[in-house]
């Protein structure tokens, strides 16, 4: 059973006293419904479920008037086996954005605070459904995300203690021995290959066997076509399908990163694509890093919305839109060129993404600077550069030799913890999952 950080944000959420519901929200089989069912048997008598997409006829349960004892009432008589009683029964809603009243519902489960409820679902931003009266204000949420990379450590049985003990070297900057280090590494192109989708990781842990994976990389890549096919207005079907399929073109098989239409179709432009590339975001299929024409606070400022690159939302979903073969490649480390760089900044990004950071990029023709990252912490930018190997970051540090005011920046590369110049400090790639 894999062990997901959310636990602790969830015990978090049912010890506040002046709780709200709350809504799960993140990508389609990143492990909501399971994290969710598991916490409730740590913590619950009993738990009510009810899955709106594996029972549609449950939506009305909300028709009428939607009072707190007229819905108990309700899902009594539908749940005659569950006692559903104060603080000691959980109520989940899932896949809650197929029954819009449900939503609104929220507001009042809220208001009356005898019940605790949490709701989940994976395509809330889409408003092919629009709730009544979004309970604005009486919900918390939550963001949850495939596994990253100190997850994917447990789930292959490291211990705690021993995924901490890592970062003391971060604290300390001091290398780490070379046998740990070089194990890292292994771990870390084995998660690359893998990325952090829960099925896939279980499969992999249970097989060892990368064909079986990819079989479920390929399956989990045609649900999400499969959502854009049924979610997706007719007139972005086809258009988001194809903005989506060619992510793994974008990023890896060219030096540019940058999210180009002319890869879609030939002569397209952003005028009949860029309201496909939103619907994707909307339906956290992907996150996007733009570019700033400035290296200050506040990046929002300097953003362009024009100029950006798009990452899926894990790396299992870039992977299978590949050949099987890149599987063997990135895990016995023989990618060159283009790919590799471009798939350790997939991984940076697909890490930084998962600590909760919003990713910009800086580039500028007239001194060809450039920055992979740049992201916010405390009121300061913080850049970043990625190196497939262990080359100088010339344009790291010419602007933090002028941007005085930059407290530190990261430099992550194929090596160990390096000599720290200028502010900018040297990890290992997998790092990034610990800063």
């Amino acid at each position: 059973m894999l062990k997901r950080k959310i636990t602790e944000q969830l015990n978090n959420w049912v010890t506040d006293k002046t709780k709200k519901c709350l809504i799960v929200q993140g990508a389609r089989q990143t492990g909501k419904t399971f994290a969710i069912e598991r916490f409730a048997e740590e913590r619950y008598d009993e738990l009510l479920e009810i899955n709106f997409k594996q029972t549609p006829s449950a939506v009305e349960l909300f028709q009428g008037d939607i009072t707190v004892d007229n819905m108990v009432t309700a899902l009594r008589f539908r749940f005659p086996d569950k006692k559903i009683e104060p603080k000691r029964t959980l109520i989940f809603f899932d896949e809650i954005q197929e029954c819009e009243e449900a939503i609104t519902s929220l507001k009042f489960w809220a208001t009356d605070d005898r019940y605790d409820v949490i709701a989940s679902g994976s395509l809330l931003g889409i408003d092919y459904k629009r709730a009544s009266s979004y309970p604005v204000g009486y919900v918390d949420y939550i963001t949850m995300y495939a596994l990253d990379f100190e997850e994917f450590l447990w789930g292959l049985g490291l211990s705690e203690d021993i995924v901490t003990s890592l970062r003391s070297y971060l604290e300390t900057k001091q290398e780490i021995p070379n046998a740990v280090h070089s194990q890292m590494m292994r771990y870390f192109r084995l998660f690359t290959a893998i990325g952090g989708m829960p099925e896939a990781v279980q499969k992999y842990i249970d097989t060892k066997d990368f064909r079986d994976v990819d079989t479920i990389q390929k399956n989990l890549l045609m649900g999400y076509q499969y959502d854009i096919a049924h979610y997706a207005t007719a007139e972005e079907k086809v258009k988001a399908e194809k903005c989506y399929l060619t992510l793994a073109k974008q990023l890896l098989d060219k030096e540019n990163h940058k999210f180009q239409y002319k890869e879609i179709e030939k002569g397209a432009r952003a005028q009949k694509y860029y309201s496909s590339v939103d619907w994707l975001l909307r339906a956290d299929m992907v996150h996007l890093c733009k570019v700033v024409t400035d290296v200050r606070y506040d990046l929002d400022d300097y953003a362009r919305n024009d100029f950006f690159r798009v990452y899926t939302t894990d790396l299992s979903l870039l992977i299978a839109m590949k050949d099987f073969s890149i599987k063997q490649h990135i895990v016995e480390n023989t990618l060159a060129g283009n790919t590799k760089g471009g798939l350790y900044e997939c991984a940076i990004a697909d890490a930084l993404h998962k600590k909760g950071y919003s990713l910009y990029f800086y580039k500028n023709e007239t001194t060809k600077r450039e920055l992979d990252f740049i992201f916010q912490k405390n009121g300061k930018v913080i850049p970043v550069e990625v190196k497939s190997g262990n080359s100088k970051a010339i344009s790291l540090s010419a602007i933090m030799q002028k941007e005085k005011d930059i407290p530190y920046a990261y430099k992550f590369i194929d090596g160990n913890i390096g000599t720290n110049e200028d502010r900018i400090i040297t990890l290992p790639l997998y790092m990034a999952s610990f800063i």
